[in-house]
């Protein structure tokens, strides 16, 4: 295939992805932001106001980076997790597979497809959170770079996911009984300082909480966990993530039966 050729390929895939969560925006992008503006006011005035500070901040203020990041990972894994495998449950990824398109390009294309989901969640909720506090950015490529990685790998995740699920209901185990608790315990709304030593250690087998603490770190500048270790772990998990994905398109029977 031309480059051309891959190009139109790869877009055509992408704006299938955004157009699929854009028409039902609704169910897409409504219901995260009206949960997380929730969270803003039970957490961060109720609750908040009882706290106190956190890390040197409003409590408010210090909770808004995790719940950022809440909505994109979901975000993000929930796109790829129905879409990839409603064309899986209706065939329609068969007719892609037996298609010239490479591997390496519908992977990608499914990729942005929950990456755009994810950021626009993302920014609308930030959006919301400055009627809550105010928010100066300490580090914004940092930020950046960071909620753009995190939204690839979960992307990814959901990818993974689809791939194994055999029925609907074996898509929403992981969000339910893995992601959902993970980021709970990913210090969205505390620092691990205030654990006990050995909750804090066990803390530390959390990847989220790396993801969540190097977002933070990108908007007020604080973190409780060293950044160039939060950059390695989400760099891994998304190689990994990559590699299996890319192999099970080309091995999985599951694919094709």
């Amino acid at each position: 295939m031309s480059f051309y050729e891959l190009w139109v390929t790869f877009s055509t895939i992408v704006i299938k992805e955004i157009r699929r969560f854009l028409r039902i925006w609704i169910q897409t992008l409504i219901p995260p932001i009206i949960t997380m503006a929730l969270y803003f006011v039970i957490f961060g005035n109720l609750i908040g106001s009882r706290v106190g500070e956190m890390g040197g901040f409003d409590y408010v203020a210090y909770i808004v980076p995790g719940l950022i990041m809440m909505s994109v990972i979901t975000n993000s894994y929930s796109n790829v997790v129905s879409s990839f495998y409603s064309a899986k449950f209706q065939h329609q990824i068969e007719e892609i597979l037996v298609s010239p398109t490479p591997n390496v390009l519908i992977l990608l294309g499914y990729i942005v497809g929950g990456v755009a989901r994810g950021l626009i969640v993302g920014f609308i909720v930030t959006l919301v959170s400055m009627f809550f506090t105010d928010l100066n950015i300490a580090h914004a490529g940092i930020m950046v770079t960071v909620v753009i990685l995190t939204s690839v790998l979960f992307a990814l995740g959901g990818f993974l996911n689809a791939i194994y699920a055999k029925n609907f209901d074996d898509i929403s185990i992981i969000p339910n009984f893995v992601l959902t608790p993970l980021t709970y315990l990913g210090g969205v709304f505390y620092s691990i300082d205030l654990l006990p030593e050995f909750w804090r250690n066990v803390s530390l087998v959390n990847p989220i909480l790396y993801m969540v603490n190097a977002f933070r770190y990108g908007v007020l500048g604080v973190s409780d966990i060293d950044i160039s270790v939060a950059f390695g772990v989400i760099l891994l998990s998304i190689t990994v993530f990559f590699s299996l994905g890319l192999y099970l398109l080309k091995n999985s029977t599951g694919l094709r039966s």
